[in-house]
Order: structure tokens, then C-alpha cells, then sequence
């Protein structure tokens, strides 16, 4: 694997860290399946691009495509929650819906942002090599985002979040507003993986309305790595798990695609995402001792 490969891999890695985040806190603390992020992440591509494209400042477009995901996690929250929705239905169909609202964003299937200013502009004038660069910068977001994330976790308001996913009746026994908690951390979650649709769009300079296919499978890969490598600790570790897991992962699935003799293209990157998740599902369990009959 070449220097240039490597750093993509944790670049690639660095910016899925934050749809790793999204999928903790919407799967592991509030214990809700959410597949909007398939559309979440290319609507957050999407809006930045139109955006930047209109001149806007980056910052401000990155922090609009970031509110403009939580709008979509909170209406499947609102859905799920105020209808009796199952959670997986209401966000399979915002999903389904985020597809065409993407083209309506972008108003056609992909824009190029490639000579537009981002908020990697300003690293570049630093003088360093783009591929060396943009991993640094988003390394910097990525802690500033575990360290953002594990300090809420721990506040008032994070841990009624956590108490609703651990046990929903007795959180509302003791006065948490369960239906106000699920939706506020689903549009949090959502939040996060547009900032990730957000940033891929400005460091590989363009955004595409396929680009969300699949992410989910990601972030959960991500979040499943990271706690087989570090299965105890506080919080802090849980979150930081979701980013070494996310960088892993992508080093992985680079490192297969460049061994020659598995013969793998990157076509096969499905293949190989399937088959990494799947080794580390069964992983633990094998380490266990089998019980004697």
C-alpha cells in the first residue's frame, strides 16, 4: 500500500468517524435503528455543495447541511414516536424520500466542487501536501467531536438520553420525557452523519446523490470494530472506539483491495465490508470457551 493509498484510507476513515458517532449514539444509546443516515449523508453532501457553489462561507453551509440532517432524523423520530411507527419503517420511507429531495437540492445528480473554497482552503495555504493535509484537519474535527460528544453523554440531558435507551418505562417514571429524548438524539445523530456528507464533499470535491448507499453498513462496521478492539471503559473510550474503529475499518478494506493475490477489485468493496463485519461479529464469541455438555 502506498503512502498516498494509507492517508486516503485515514482521511476516508477520519470523516465516516463522525457517521460511526451518529450510529452509537442513535443504535447503542437510544437503542433506535435509524437507516435515514443512507440519506442524511448525501443530504449533507448535497447542501454544502449548493452552497459553497452560491458562494456562501463554507462554515455556514457545513453548519446549515448539519441542521438540515438533524431536520431529517427528527422527522423519523417525530413520525416513530408520535404514530407508533415502527422505528426501521419510518426510516426506510424518510430514507426513500431523502433520495429525491437530494435531486431537488442538487438539481441533477452530482456537482463538482473541485475549485470552489472550502474549509480546507485555508490548510492548503499552510504548505503542506493535500494528502497529508486533509487528514490532519479532519483528525482535529474528530477529536473536538469525541471529546463534544462523550462531555454531553455525561450532562443532565445526556444521561435521561441514555436512561431512555437503557429502559424507556422506568426513564418515564422518573419524569424523562422519553418521545422529547428519542427525538432529540436522532436529529443529533442525523446532525453528525450530514457533517460527515458535509466534509466528504469538500475533501474529494464533489457531491453525489448515490454517495449515501451503504452508509449505515459503515457506521455499524465502524461502531463494531472499535468495541472488539476496546470492548471496556467509560465513555470517552466508547466514543473514541467509533473513530478508531472507522479508520480501521477503511485501512482494512484498502489493505484487501491492494492484496493482489485475494484478487479483489473495488467493486468488490460491498464484498469485503460484509466479510470484515462479519469477522468481527464472531470474533468474541470465539473467544469465549464453549460451554461443556
Amino acid at each position: 500500500m502506498s503512502a498516498i493509498a494509507f492517508f486516503g484510507a485515514v482521511e476516508l476513515g477520519l470523516v465516516y468517524a463522525f457517521v460511526a458517532l451518529g450510529v452509537f449514539l442513535s443504535f447503542r444509546i437510544l437503542d433506535f435503528p435509524d437507516l435515514t443516515v443512507d440519506g442524511s449523508f448525501p443530504l449533507g453532501a448535497a447542501v454544502v455543495a449548493v452552497m459553497i457553489i452560491a458562494d456562501w462561507n463554507p462554515w455556514l453551509a457545513t453548519a446549515v447541511a448539519c441542521l438540515a440532517g438533524a431536520m431529517a432524523g427528527l422527522f423519523t423520530a417525530f413520525v416513530s414516536v408520535r404514530f407508533q411507527i415502527l422505528h426501521l419503517l419510518a426510516s426506510i420511507l424518510t430514507m426513500i424520500a431523502l433520495f429525491s429531495i437530494n435531486l431537488r437540492v442538487m438539481g441533477r445528480p452530482n456537482i463538482a466542487i473541485l475549485n470552489q473554497e472550502t474549509v480546507l482552503t485555508p490548510i492548503y495555504e499552510l504548505g503542506l501536501t493535500s494528502y497529508l493535509a486533509r487528514p490532519a484537519f479532519v483528525l482535529v474535527l474528530a477529536a473536538i467531536g469525541v471529546i463534544l460528544l462523550a462531555w454531553f453523554l455525561r450532562t443532565d440531558l445526556g444521561l435521561a438520553m441514555r436512561a431512555t435507551g437503557a429502559n424507556p418505562r422506568m426513564a418515564r417514571a422518573q419524569g424523562v420525557r422519553v418521545g422529547a429524548q428519542i427525538m432529540g438524539g436522532v436529529a443529533l445523530s442525523n446532525a453528525m452523519v450530514a457533517l460527515a456528507g458535509a466534509l466528504f464533499a469538500q475533501t474529494n470535491g464533489f457531491a453525489d446523490v448515490t454517495s449515501g448507499v451503504g452508509t449505515i453498513v459503515v457506521g455499524l462496521a465502524a461502531v463494531i470494530v472499535g468495541e472488539t478492539l476496546l470492548p471496556r471503559g467509560g465513555m470517552i473510550v466508547a466514543v473514541a472506539a467509533c473513530v478508531l474503529g472507522s479508520v480501521l475499518y477503511r485501512l482494512a478494506v484498502q489493505l484487501a483491495l491492494n492484496l493482489d493475490f485475494l484478487g479483489l477489485t473495488p467493486s468488490d468493496l460491498n464484498l469485503a465490508t460484509a466479510v470484515l463485519v462479519l469477522f468481527t461479529l464472531i470474533l468474541p464469541r470465539l473467544r469465549q470457551p464453549r460451554p461443556t455438555q
